[in-house]
């Protein structure tokens, strides 16, 4: 199977590897097209995932058309903000019946759309029956490394669910598959948000407690959006919901935890985002998060809190004392709605 990978970065890096592992001719776009040529001669994204040797059958380009010429399956990973603008530009080259796999994870500023939407609104209509959407918890370097790895594939046509699934899962890399394409979006979404909360709880030394809280209000917001957009709430229960958020807010490889961190020490964004050199989703996703929960009139107290810090200035400190000095109201109530 020739496949093409949409996005050299440190996830679509890991994923291509993984296809590539498994025997597939894969050929990865770069936005650098300079890195792409440092990958092709030294088999190593120096850049973006550092320490991996990657196969013979694992070739860069900076030619996104090339990338999809011929492919069996197109897997998109670009950063979310970029999603339309990439696929774009290739929505008339991919062939039809080519399955498109997206493993983006965000919420467009503008449209306050998911990515699943995005692609829906910029691909022509005779390849949305071929979409589907990889989502769960996976730090890309843990993938690379072949730890065990769960996560789960979106699509409203089951046959090609299981399809992808089968080409994706190995001994190391175990897909599950559900029809339920919100819920898996939102979820991979909107747990960078937390994240970013998280992160600043722990580098302010608030404890286990705060962290633990933080986590399940979280997973309580994160379901009262999904709920809304018409997700089914056991997915936010699952590996798309529970599970990656679990890891976002906890893993020492969260992107969006180390902003959170930056954020509780006093650091502005500006000097956070200087110092990275990839993208953290839960940045430009707070904004979007924000909006779209006024827009729908959904509680998130805390989705509104990081929107504040990240974009407004505010202190952690504050954003702290206003989340823990709100009204008191039963656990559940809202959470369906």
């Amino acid at each position: 199977m020739k496949i093409g990978v949409i996005g050299g970065g440190s996830w679509g890096t890991a994923l291509a590897f993984q296809l590539a592992r498994k025997g597939y001719d894969v050929l990865m776009w770069c936005h650098d097209e300079g890195l792409a040529d440092i990958i092709n001669d030294v088999h190593e994204n120096t850049k973006y995932l550092p320490g991996f040797t990657l196969p013979e059958n694992l070739r860069a380009t900076g030619d996104l058309s090339e990338a999809v010429a011929g492919k069996e399956l197109i897997l998109s990973v670009s950063p979310s903000h970029v999603v339309r603008q990439v696929m774009g530009q290739i929505a008339d080259e991919i062939d039809n019946g080519v399955p498109i796999v997206s493993a983006s994870k965000g919420i467009e500023n503008d449209s306050l759309m998911l990515v699943s939407d995005v692609l829906e609104d910029v691909l022509p209509a005779r390849l949305h029956p071929y979409l589907t959407y990889l989502s769960g918890p996976s730090f890309a370097r843990e993938v690379a490394d072949e730890k065990p790895t769960a996560v789960t594939i979106a699509s409203y046509n089951h046959k090609l669910a299981v399809h992808v699934q089968g080409v994706f899962s190995s001994e190391r890399f175990r897909c599950y598959t559900t029809h339920d394409v919100v819920g898996v979006e939102v979820g991979g979404a909107v747990k960078n948000v937390i994240a970013i909360a998280s992160g600043a709880a722990s580098s302010m030394d608030l404890g286990h407690n705060a962290t633990a809280g933080m986590i399940t209000r979280g997973l309580n917001e994160i379901t009262r959006l999904g709920v809304k957009l018409g997700a089914n709430p056991l997915t936010l229960a699952g590996l798309a919901g529970m599970g990656d958020l679990v890891l976002t807010c906890t893993g020492g490889l969260s992107r969006n935890r180390r902003v959170g961190m930056k954020l509780g020490e006093g650091k502005t964004l500006e000097e956070i985002l200087d110092e990275m050199n990839m993208v953290a989703e839960g940045v430009k996703t707070s904004h979007s998060v924000y909006n779209l929960a006024r827009k729908l009139g959904v509680e998130m107290p805390i989705a509104e809190q990081v929107y504040c810090v990240v974009h407004e200035k505010k202190s952690a400190l504050q954003a702290v004392s206003d989340l823990m000095s709100r009204d008191l109201k039963p656990e559940l109530l809202g959470l369906y709605g």
